[in-house]
């Protein structure tokens, strides 16, 4: 792979990684309900699954799962599903952050790591991102450093930035504020999710 192919890949990975939906939501609310450390923990559980749909376009697998629309449309149902569960709960608040904060309490670092590696691998948005944008570097990825390039650079794009995020939000300056705020973000990161879920049915 070529230094302007690579340029070309991480220009995508940023732009991919910075534009705002769920996941943004998902590392704001553990970062308001565990501070710092459960913030950077969902950020980088979330870059997994970014890394998982790197390596399954890179493998070719991801094309092969559009190839079969049954299998494709299955995962993309069975993913909704979860996104519109997630979301119903955050709108109920039930076990929400305003809740544990309520009751003196912390997310934990298994909720941290379940969800972000939860939203980015049930968002089929994401395996079509990759289907579409990835598949041209794939092709000049002719060596193992492309191939390690492809899986690696969209994973570490995507688990620096959602973990600036949430050392931007953890400021002591910031903290308090967010979490006035905890039940008013617990129904909005409800309604980005279920927004989500209808959207992937609607477009299968």
């Amino acid at each position: 792979m070529t230094i302007s192919a690579w340029l070309g890949l991480l220009a995508i990975c940023c732009l991919g990684a910075m534009s705002p939906g769920p996941s943004l939501a998902m590392v704001v609310r553990h970062t308001l309900g565990g501070g710092r450390g459960k913030g950077i923990i969902c950020a980088w559980a979330h870059s997994i699954g970014i890394g998982v749909y790197a390596l399954l376009t890179l493998l070719g697998l991801a094309v092969l799962l559009k190839q079969a629309p049954m299998v494709f449309n299955g995962i993309a149902i069975i993913g909704a599903l979860y996104l519109a569960y997630m979301g119903v709960q955050a709108l109920r608040s039930k076990g929400g952050m305003s809740d544990k904060l309520a009751a003196g309490e912390s997310t934990d670092v298994f909720t941290a790591a379940r969800d972000g590696l939860a939203i980015s691998l049930f968002n089929p948005k994401i395996m079509l991102f990759f289907l579409a944008l990835f598949s041209q570097f794939v092709l000049v990825a002719d060596n193992m450093t492309g191939k390690v390039l492809i899986v690696l650079t969209p994973l570490i794009v995507d688990g620096l930035w959602y973990t600036l995020i949430a050392l931007l939000l953890s400021h002591s300056s910031v903290l308090p504020k967010l979490r006035e705020k905890a039940a008013l973000i617990d129904k909005l990161s409800g309604v980005v999710l279920i927004l989500l879920a209808v959207r992937v049915v609607v477009t299968l």
